[in-house]
């Protein structure tokens, strides 16, 4: 799919040896138990939509982006982000990171940068998206779920 974006891309250096990173087997071990599908935020909100009635498709492989959550009847995607890797409050947050900085800042950057990719696209294919944090489904899974909710039944009465 070509892209015709304004911005250009940002470069993540790789997190290799070679490239001045060292990880100990330890640390290693740590990040491969970090979740990239399945989160707790994402199945609460999946139970949420499937006892509201709502039926979708996970992780589609079909979409830019792979969205969490995909309505396709709705045209609606919904993606669920995890506030460390995508950059909630990332002003406030980057000064704190303190280790590998180059890698860390470029690399959550990057995944804003994907992430507004990602939107335009979709949205002009049609698709109406949904961004929420894990930190928002977890505090208030019943306003995320009822501002889904409100625009499906809008999508349904139109139809």
């Amino acid at each position: 799919m070509p892209k015709t974006y304004s911005d250009t891309k940002i470069k993540v250096p790789r997190f290799n040896e070679e490239s001045g990173f060292y990880t100990t087997p330890e640390r290693s071990k740590i990040m491969g138990k970090i979740r990239g599908k399945n989160t707790k935020p994402e199945l609460a909100f999946r139970k949420a939509l499937w006892a509201s009635g709502y039926r979708y498709r996970i992780d589609s492989r079909k979409l830019i982006g792979r969205p969490d959550i995909l309505l396709n009847r709705y045209k609606t995607v919904i993606f669920i982000d995890g506030e460390f890797w995508h950059g909630h409050n990332w002003e406030e947050r980057k000064p704190k990171i303190k280790s590998n900085r180059e890698f860390w800042i470029a690399k959550i950057e990057r995944n804003q940068q994907r992430d507004a990719e990602v939107n335009q696209e979709l949205s002009r294919l049609g698709y109406k998206v949904f961004r929420f944090w894990e930190n928002q489904i977890k505090k208030d899974l019943d306003a995320c779920l009822h501002k889904v909710i409100a625009h499906l039944e809008l999508q349904s009465h139109k139809s």
